[in-house]
């Protein structure tokens, strides 16, 4: 694994938005098309700002969930309803998002759905361009927990998370993300320092560390530095 630290939480950033926009571009240079899934949770969004601000064919970019609250989609936990309300999704083609279907009354038959539109948009098996993820203080990411079995999933893209604070999620898994040709940590505050010190030693307790680091890179500002 790659690391970046920025001078701040703005500079971190705009590095994290530049290296995502330069593996989208070269997606498409190779293949005609670039796929981003995207994570939510409480750090990404002024980076999903900066990256739609940069220069490719956005007409040629499809947007994907890493993970989703089981909730309606007019709750503000929504990720999807957030990350509508940004610049980034509107570059790209409408017919070209893809929210996780959290609404379907059946949450595994949802999670059997989106892993489809994987496939459709992504190959068999689906691998993803570029994949954005943070990390919890606790050590998770996307919807991937410490004692979940959906951590130890291989046979599956997308799972059903068990519920967290009343709320199960769903997720993709980690075959789907080891698979992707590029991952990209984002990591900022004093709060995520002692997770992004696990993260950086590798340390197998932490659903975290479980992602494949080949083709990562983590970008964390200086009070998220390990």
């Amino acid at each position: 694994m790659e690391w970046v630290t920025g001078e701040d939480v703005a500079t971190t950033e705009q590095a994290a938005a530049e290296f995502i926009a330069a593996r989208l571009r070269e997606a498409i240079a190779a293949r005609g098309r670039a796929t981003l899934a995207v994570s939510g949770g409480t750090t990404p969004w002024r980076m999903f700002g900066r990256l739609a601000g940069s220069v490719l064919d956005w007409g040629a970019v499809h947007l994907l969930q890493v993970d989703e609250r089981i909730v309606p989609a007019a709750d503000d936990a929504r990720n999807w309803k957030r990350l509508l309300a940004t610049p980034l999704a509107a570059r790209v083609p409408m017919a070209q998002r893809h929210p996780m279907p959290v609404e379907m009354q059946d949450p595994e038959l949802a999670a059997a759905h989106y892993a489809v539109t994987l496939t459709r948009t992504c190959g068999d098996p689906p691998v993803l361009d570029v994949v954005q993820l943070g990390i919890g203080d606790d050590g998770h990411t996307a919807s991937l927990f410490a004692g979940d079995p959906l951590l130890d999933e291989t046979g599956r893209e997308v799972g059903v998370s068990q519920p967290r604070e009343g709320i199960a999620r769903l997720t993709l898994t980690r075959p789907a993300l080891d698979r992707a040709r590029c991952v990209v940590w984002l990591a900022l505050g004093a709060a995520r320092q002692p997770a992004v010190a696990r993260l950086f030693a590798a340390d197998q307790s932490i659903p975290a560390s479980r992602v494949a680091r080949e083709r990562a890179t983590c970008f964390t500002d200086p009070a998220a530095a390990p």
